[in-house]
């Protein structure tokens, strides 16, 4: 819901950065793997019992995740890059709920209601961008993106937040997981919802 307003406010900085560290020759996908490997240190982090430490790595691999489009931009975007970009948010969109099921076994079923949720999510939104790819259809209102970015009640931004709120109140968890949760699947469903009137022939 937040990320057509956050991106008109962060894509000038993020772009003059990338631009920089385009021309040091650093690459989008090197960018995209620093960033993954950020968010699994926050995972970890998390895991071990230090949440609010784990804000530090989490924060920096989601200023790296803007970066590496900024970096992509300012080079040259490639299918790949886009691929290995997703599939990095995922991972790391994953890794934080296991994380804080791991520190805290009376976490585990919220953690595991907020994965299916993120799952059913997941499947809406990339489920909508294959149909959308094979049909020609693009949008920039989530900015360039290498795939078609539907958007919904819960998007990145939400998401982010969301995980900000985890790390500094850990001991809310569990109801803070089952609400996420359940607005993620009332996304999933108005996405489901709004490909049913798009892509009916």
């Amino acid at each position: 819901m937040l990320d057509a307003a956050a991106r008109r406010l962060i894509d000038p900085p993020l772009n003059a950065v990338g631009r920089r560290l385009a021309a040091r020759g650093i690459t989008a996908n090197g960018v995209t793997l620093v960033g993954l490997a950020l968010g699994i240190l926050a995972a970890v982090t998390i895991a071990l019992g230090a949440a609010g430490w784990a804000l530090v790595p989490l924060l920096a691999s989601r200023l790296a995740d803007g970066l590496d489009g900024a970096v992509a931009r300012a080079t040259r975007k490639t299918d790949f890059g886009g691929y290995l970009d997703i599939w990095a948010d995922f991972l790391f969109y994953g890794a934080v709920p296991f994380a804080f099921a791991l520190a805290d076994p009376a976490n585990a079923t919220a953690a595991a209601f907020l994965l299916l949720s993120f799952y059913v999510n997941g499947t809406s939104f990339l489920g909508f961008a294959a149909m959308a790819g094979k049909r020609g259809l693009e949008t920039t209102a989530q900015g360039s993106k290498s795939l078609y970015y539907s958007s919904g009640l819960l998007e990145g931004t939400e998401t982010i937040a969301f995980f900000v709120l985890l790390c500094l109140a850990p001991a809310w968890f569990v109801p803070l997981a089952f609400g996420f949760g359940v607005l993620c699947l009332v996304t999933a469903t108005a996405r489901v919802l709004n490909a049913r009137n798009i892509l009916t022939d």
